[in-house]
């Protein structure tokens, strides 16, 4: 691939990974699905629980409690592209989150990260150009006292 190429495709795949995580922090939980090919997956550590399908990501997703006030860190995140059309990347995270949340604007106690981890996903990238996320892995060596694994981001 011609180096600028390259740039561009990292750089793609690197918004979609921060696009996650803003969508679930502040935006419509559900629409997170959009950021997946219509097959695209969810996977939760060691098989626990998987995700299929646009519509059933949507649903997952959308199901995120309303009264949820969470802000997730993405760090070290490193694309690496395999072919013209396909990428895989690694991103560390940490998520604080608050359950119970008001929907006021005061500043909230948050205590420490509820979970650290990292994801390791796939991309592809469609023939209008556009790049999708495939496959997204989670891992969590660090899981604080909420949530249930397998619960809903």
């Amino acid at each position: 691939m011609d180096p600028i190429d390259r740039l561009l495709a990292e750089r793609a795949c690197e918004r979609l990974v921060i696009d996650f995580v803003r969508r679930l922090d502040l935006g419509e939980p559900g629409s997170v699905a959009e950021l997946f090919t219509e097959d695209g997956s969810w996977q939760w550590p060691d098989g626990d629980r998987l995700v299929e399908g646009r519509d059933a990501l949507r649903r997952y997703f959308a199901a995120r409690p309303a009264d949820r006030l969470s802000r997730r860190l993405m760090s070290n995140i490193l694309v690496t592209v395999t072919s013209p059309d396909t990428a895989t990347a690694t991103s560390y995270f940490t998520t604080y989150r608050v359950d119970g949340h008001d929907g006021g604007t005061d500043p909230v106690q948050s205590g420490p990260p509820v979970q650290v981890g990292h994801y390791e996903d796939s991309f592809h990238r469609r023939p209008d150009g556009a790049w999708l996320l495939s496959t997204r892995v989670l891992h969590l060596p660090f899981g604080g006292p909420t949530p249930r694994m397998g619960s809903i981001p």
